[in-house]
């Protein structure tokens, strides 16, 4: 809004120092078309530094994808399997069965069975340890996407300023001769920068929100495990 009212003020700025009258002319087919590649370069400097925010971004979104999926992957039989050799005294089979399976919930029940001889506290307190450290390393590079999620945009902000202020010093040093395209250049970066910059923040916020739906049902299905091994423990107790 505030780009369109500035090309009208500069258009009959122009229009009145030349002295003449507005007129509409139709749009030609022999007029050059605006492409991706032309916006980007009319963009500035600005432009570079959000495409290399976004393959920064979405090379982490696509790495910590793949991580995650792998982390969530388990057998429905885990527990089951876990609970069974546990019963029959089969200690090092269960820690030979999780450090097989590899999963964060896999490492936290290892941990659990190598504490089993300890207080019941001091086996949760080992799980919940190794918990923290898998749900950090899942969230690895999680903040880099959240940090240019909300920096991107701030800087497609920076080139608009920039932009604008561009057209207005060449608006002043024009003097009498001011002409429309001689603001339009300030003004299309302006434009593009903002919107290379919104683009940007977008997808990025849209891949930061998905990466932290699929940590947390991760975290989960690591806190049902949790809750199911610490159960197993106690089943002794209680006969």
């Amino acid at each position: 809004m505030i780009t369109m009212t500035l090309l009208a003020v500069a258009q009959v700025v122009a229009d009145t120092l030349t002295g003449s009258n507005p007129v509409l002319t139709p749009v030609t087919s022999g007029e050059p078309e605006m492409n991706l590649w032309d916006m980007a370069c009319k963009g500035g400097w600005i432009m570079i530094v959000l495409a290399l925010m976004s393959v920064i971004a979405f090379y982490i979104f696509f790495e910590r994808a793949v991580t995650i999926r792998k982390a969530g992957k388990e057998d429905p039989l885990f527990m089951d399997r876990i609970r069974d050799y546990i019963k029959s005294g089969e200690v090092k089979s269960a820690i030979n069965y999780c450090r097989m399976i590899n999963t964060p919930s896999a490492r936290m029940i290892e941990k659990g069975i190598m504490r089993m001889n300890r207080p019941v506290a001091d086996v949760q307190a080992a799980i919940e340890n190794t918990g923290n450290i898998e749900v950090a390393k899942l969230e690895n590079g999680l903040s880099i996407i959240a940090t240019i999620s909300g920096g991107a945009p701030m800087l497609g902000f920076l080139g608009t300023v920039t932009g604008m202020v561009q057209a207005f010093w060449n608006m002043a040093n024009a003097g009498n001769n001011i002409d429309i395209t001689l603001l339009s250049s300030g003004i299309y970066e302006a434009m593009i920068t903002t919107v290379g910059g919104l683009v940007v923040g977008i997808a990025t916020m849209f891949a930061y929100n998905h990466l932290v739906y699929r940590v947390d049902k991760v975290v989960s299905q690591m806190e049902a495990r949790t809750i199911a091994f610490m159960d197993l423990l106690n089943e002794p107790n209680d006969k």
